[in-house]
């Protein structure tokens, strides 16, 4: 099976591409804003990568999600709750870490179909 890559960089790639699976980076929001905003950041591009992909938000089949602190979670779930479409509810992990910077708040990991 040959593996493909979209937006490759010196370090990771955005998004890989192995059979009829897509695993995207871990996404990050803009710094500065609250976890909703961030998470709709993410959220944003995530929709971006998988269009690229050529799957969509849809074909999802996990999402992990990383707090900075889970005081948060609610904040996020109402974003979260907002975007992913009924019936399509992917497989989920939520827990809390210590992100690359304190200036993030949320980071997101998913795997769709294609």
């Amino acid at each position: 099976m040959s593996i493909r890559r979209i937006d490759v960089g010196p370090r990771m790639s955005q998004i890989v591409i192995h059979g009829n699976t897509v695993y995207l980076a871990g996404q990050v929001g803009e710094p500065g804003g609250n976890v909703a905003s961030q998470t709709r950041d993410i959220l944003k591009t995530i929709d971006e990568l998988l269009a690229k992909a050529g799957t969509d938000k849809t074909k999802i089949v996990q999402a992990i999600i990383w707090l900075a602190d889970m005081g948060t979670f609610a904040e996020m779930n109402s974003e979260w709750d907002k975007w992913v479409p009924k019936g399509h509810t992917p497989a989920r992990a939520t827990g809390e870490a210590k992100l690359a910077g304190p200036e993030y708040l949320v980071e997101i990991i998913i795997t769709a179909a294609l």
